[in-house]
């Protein structure tokens, strides 16, 4: 009896995750209707099942507002990036930063009523949560470790749209947030610090691991019915807190701290059971690939990412890189003819110049018997007018052929080589050249390429690799935009970016519709001319 109350409760909390998904990715208003009726329904609180369910629909909350119609990769990786629209004008306007044209796709994505949605139901689980210690079974550990989750996801929230908006409201009660469209902009740089100080203060509440027993077994043993392997890294972890932590430090520009963040991951990653990954389990749809299930059983891959299950209902056709990127190969049949999106092979070509052939992403293949044969780990189809970006490729759990796809791919956000590469970054620019190189070549090194800049104290020459190698490491994972920001406030040698950064140009506008709510609003001035 007890294991089938267990699996009937897990099928309506799918239920429910399933619900949010579908109508967010096709209706406007359904998760701001979903998300209060969860997050506020009187009947909830006062047992262990509740909290359970709370504490699930915020990831779930969280992994809508992310991947709805695509909004990750829109805002991180289209635009002003090395992707280019075969066809579809709302997406070339995203690529060249037109985004005051007239799509709606645009007026979507300017809208951040997901966030606050889900920044509304953290200050509800937060507030309410205690509720749940009626019920024996709901421990002081269990809502101890649920609020640290809860405010975690908050702080990273707030991080996240502050890379999109710049100013944001900053809304820490339920109170205020059920009426958030009459609350002014708070200032970027506060919205940051608060989000800091948040982290700063949860990371000692969050283990490393889940359902694995802490120190003074503060953390609960078998978490919500799951085993550490069934859990696999995918709550909010005390590494991951660091990893939000380095973020927001590099930028905010403070690259001491983001340093210290990034020492702490490399000293205690083993305890997250993370690792690198192999370039063949980067591009794998096996189930231990990274953009799958992201762990072998062993390693666990990604320190933080939202994985969409087949197991669970979760395989969808929006809210994946996939939808946009892939199309029929010569090895992959599809019935979608040509990608929305691709990368120009004379971009590849930028990308991967002065690799020598050796990349293991994109080279040649060395097990080849004709000479000149390229490896296919990133993109097939390469001397076809449109080659077809595949890194990212998990139909049908893996398993299947895209003629009807349903993808299953996890939205990773960061992973080791990311907070390596971080860490390279501030070294550099705190002058710490020799070990900044060293990260640089290790993550070189595991895709088949020789150390780089040997023992160089030219502080922009490493600045410009570094980015470089985050360039071809991290395509398609949503970080070329942010990337070129920190890039160019480093080095502040390209003058329409300089522009983009002086006047606010790097910022999203609103959307009206969020401005007609909220007459204390005001639009992000460079979109204003």
């Amino acid at each position: 009896m007890i294991f089938l109350k267990k699996q009937i409760q897990r099928i309506m909390y799918l239920m429910m995750l399933g619900a949010l998904l579908a109508g967010t990715l096709s209706c406007n208003k359904q998760i701001d209707f979903e998300s209060t009726r969860i997050a506020t329904e009187s009947a909830s609180w006062d047992s262990y099942d509740d909290a359970r369910s709370g504490l699930i629909s915020l990831y779930g909350l969280f992994r809508v507002a992310a991947a709805a119609n695509n909004a990750h990769w829109l805002f991180g990786e289209i635009r002003n990036g090395d992707f280019r629209a075969v066809a579809r004008p709302d997406l070339k306007a995203i690529i060249e930063g037109k985004l005051n044209a007239s799509y709606d796709l645009i007026d979507e994505a300017s809208n951040w009523r997901h966030f606050y949605a889900l920044i509304n139901a953290c200050n509800v689980f937060i507030e309410k949560s205690a509720r749940c210690m009626t019920d024996a079974r709901y421990t002081e550990s269990y809502h101890n470790l649920d609020v640290a989750q809860a405010r975690a996801l908050r702080a990273f929230a707030y991080f996240y749209i502050v890379r999109i908006w710049g100013d944001v409201p900053l809304i820490t009660t339920s109170g205020e947030g059920q009426s958030f469209e009459q609350y002014a902009r708070t200032g970027k740089d506060a919205v940051l610090t608060f989000a800091e100080n948040e982290l700063v203060a949860v990371a000692p509440a969050l283990p490393y691991l889940y359902s694995v027993a802490g120190e003074d077994f503060k953390y609960p043993n078998n978490y919500y019915d799951y085993s550490q392997a069934e859990w696999a890294g995918r709550p909010f972890s005390r590494t991951a807190a660091y990893a939000i932590l380095a973020h927001i430090s590099a930028w905010k520009e403070d690259y001491i701290n983001t340093a210290i963040y990034t020492e702490f991951i490399m000293n205690n990653y083993s305890k997250s059971l993370l690792s690198t990954v192999s370039t063949n389990m980067m591009v794998s749809s096996s189930n231990a690939g990274l953009f799958n299930r992201g762990t072998d059983g062993t390693n666990i891959y990604p320190i933080f990412s939202f994985s969409f299950l087949k197991q669970d209902g979760e395989a969808s056709t929006n809210g994946h890189f996939e939808q946009l990127t892939l199309a029929n190969t010569s090895v992959f049949k599809m019935s979608k003819l040509q990608p929305d999106i691709y990368i120009p092979k004379n971009i590849v070509a930028d990308i991967f110049a002065n690799t020598g052939g050796k990349d293991q992403r994109f080279g040649l293949d060395p097990t080849a018997i004709e000479a000149g044969t390229l490896l296919t780990n990133y993109i097939e189809d390469y001397n076809a007018e449109i080659p077809v970006f595949k890194k990212i490729r998990i139909v049908d759990d893996g398993a299947g052929s895209g003629m009807f796809a349903q993808f299953t791919s996890s939205l990773v956000f960061t992973r080791l080589e990311e907070i390596m590469l971080l860490r390279a970054e501030a070294l550099a620019v705190l002058g710490r050249y020799t070990e900044a190189v060293t990260l640089l070549n290790n993550v070189r090194n595991s895709r088949g390429l020789d150390n780089l800049l040997g023992t160089s104290t030219n502080r922009n020459d490493i600045i410009k690799e570094i980015f470089a190698e985050r360039r071809r490491e991290f395509a398609g994972e949503g970080w070329r935009w942010y990337d070129q920001i920190r890039q160019n406030r480093l080095l502040r040698n390209d003058t329409a970016f300089n522009k983009l950064l002086d006047e606010g140009g790097i910022y999203w506008p609103i959307a009206q519709a969020v401005l007609d709510r909220n007459p204390k609003l005001v639009q992000n001035t460079y979109w204003l001319h």
